[in-house]
Order: structure tokens, then C-alpha cells, then sequence
């Protein structure tokens, strides 16, 4: 069994390109309660406000509850869940999970791969960080979630996988001018920008072209925020600063604040601006809550 193969063919609800983040951080969060405690289960009443922040945090602005991944990620053939009365999901409902002490754990045939090939836990690890999130995201969703994550070969895949174009990193901060779209950022090192990167607005994780027009040169700084949802845009290429953002220091309003209504800086002329459809799926499955009302200078 492919168990790599297994998990990039995890069966995710979509429909027109909605995100549904949740099978993926279970999953991830069993990986590692697995290499903490190769025996482990995980009773439902006890992870329960864990995985409920894993998808406050790294899941659409639309609430779900944790029970759903917990029952239906056994339709994947990774995960198991048993009850008092015995093997078997009770169903959906957080209440029945609670009171029949339903606990989850990956299935037998999962456990003893990983024990066999302990490298093959990276390698499952990679592909449902690569398939689910932005790279920008995924090193402190490893460390959010508890895994060690060593440097692992991901192996080959199917031929159906996508591959990135390099080409994007200089086609996006070519189009910007090397500056960053929010703030004007344009750090260099001789002639090599520094701090500068490309942010896809529709993720690559989820169809997301590596075009000119689903992308935007940002800073570390404002991609990581633009990839959590504290930062968005509208359709009149204005910045968008979630409400649900909280920062009281001098630097939180400067850097982050303030931007909110300011108008996006370039692309250059000739260059093409980011499409109406990548920004309606950045607004609906990244950004979270409503945003602040446009600063006044």
C-alpha cells in the first residue's frame, strides 16, 4: 500500500475551490501525537479544543466543529475510532463522541508502516503541508501542531501532481518593481533583494495559477499575515486588515493597521493587476472576519 499516494488522496469536500483544511489537520495533529506515543489514542473530549484551534487558526473564517474530520477521516483508511461499546464511530455529533469516550488513532496497518520506515512519516507529513497550505504556513504548523519534522525525501507522487514554475519569484517582484505591494518595502543586499517574496493570492495548494495575475511581491512579513487572513483586498485593490486583528504596540498599527484601505502599490504599467477571481477566493477562504474601516492620515 502507498501510503504517501494514500495521503495526497485524501477525500475532501470542494466545491468551487472552497477550502475544507479539516481531514489534513487531524491528520497532522495524529502524526505527531504518533511519534510522541507510537500507542497513543486520542479520546475526543480530551483533543477536542486542540483541533478546535487548529481549524479556528489554519482553516476558513467559516466555523466547524472538530467531530467532523474525527468521524470521517475513517473513510480514508488512515484512522480508526472506537468507542466504550466497541469499535466504530458513534457519527458527527460532538455530544455522542463526548459521552461514549469515542477515541481515534491511525489505523494498524498505518502504525507498523511508520514503525518500519520511520522516514515515511515525513514524507506524509510534506505532501499534506504541499496539497493544504502555503509554504509560508508550514513550519509553524509543524511546530503547532507538535511534530519534529526531520528533512525526509517526499518521493515520487503521481504524474498527476503539479510542479511549481520557478519562474513566478521574478515574474511577480518584476511586476512590482522589487517592492512590496503594501508597504513599499525594497530591501537589497547589493543587487540581490532581500526579504522579498511571492505571494500567490489563490494558494498553488488549491489551483492556484503561478501567473502574474495571482501574484503579489510582499514582504516576509505581510505574506505571512496576507496568508493568515489579518490582511486581504478588495475589489478596488484596496487593503483589507481583518477586525479580528489585535496588536496595541507602536509597530502593530504602522505596519499593520494603517494599512487598512490603503490602495495596493503597482503592479507597473503593462503589468496585469490580480484577477477579480483570485482575490473573491482570497476573501472568502483566507481572510478572516470583517475588516477595519479604512485608517484616516
Amino acid at each position: 500500500m502507498d501510503w504517501v499516494e494514500r495521503t495526497a488522496q485524501l477525500r475532501q469536500w470542494t466545491r468551487g475551490g472552497a477550502r475544507a483544511p479539516h481531514k489534513p489537520l487531524l491528520f497532522l495533529y495524529a502524526l505527531s501525537r504518533f511519534q510522541q506515543n507510537a500507542e497513543g489514542e486520542l479520546r475526543y473530549s480530551a483533543v477536542e479544543e486542540d483541533l478546535r484551534r487548529l481549524l479556528t487558526e489554519y482553516g476558513p473564517g467559516n466555523r466547524t466543529t472538530p467531530a467532523y474530520p474525527f468521524h470521517h477521516l475513517v473513510s480514508d483508511g488512515v484512522w480508526e475510532v472506537r468507542t466504550e461499546r466497541g469499535p466504530g464511530s458513534p457519527g458527527t455529533g460532538v455530544r455522542e463522541l463526548r459521552e461514549t469516550g469515542a477515541a481515534g488513532r491511525l489505523t494498524p496497518e498505518l502504525r507498523a508502516a511508520l514503525r518500519r520506515e520511520p522516514s515515511l512519516l515525513g514524507r506524509m507529513t510534506r505532501v499534506l503541508l504541499d496539497l493544504n497550505f502555503p509554504p509560508s504556513l508550514h513550519s509553524e504548523l509543524c511546530e503547532a501542531v507538535g511534530l519534529e519534522l526531520e528533512e525526509a525525501e517526499t518521493g515520487q507522487l503521481s504524474a498527476a501532481r503539479r510542479q511549481r514554475d520557478r519562474r513566478m519569484r521574478e515574474m511577480v517582484l518584476t511586476a512590482y518593481e522589487y517592492q512590496c505591494a503594501f508597504c513599499g518595502y525594497d530591501g537589497r543586499i547589493g543587487a540581490v533583494p532581500v526579504g522579498l517574496e511571492a505571494a500567490h493570492v489563490r494558494w498553488w495548494a488549491f489551483d492556484g495559477p503561478d501567473d502574474v495575475d495571482n501574484g503579489l511581491c510582499l514582504c516576509s512579513l505581510h505574506h505571512k499575515l496576507f496568508d493568515k487572513g489579518v490582511l486581504g483586498l478588495d475589489d478596488n485593490h484596496r487593503i483589507l486588515v481583518s477586525q479580528s486583528f489585535v496588536g496595541r504596540s507602536t509597530a502593530a498599527r504602522e505596519h499593520v493597521i494603517t494599512l487598512a484601505g490603503r490602495p495596493v502599490i503597482g503592479p507597473q504599467p503593462g503589468a496585469r493587476p490580480i484577477a477579480a477571481t483570485y482575490r473573491s477566493w482570497h476573501t472568502s477562504q483566507v481572510f478572516h472576519g470583517s475588516p477595519r474601516p479604512a485608517t484616516t492620515t
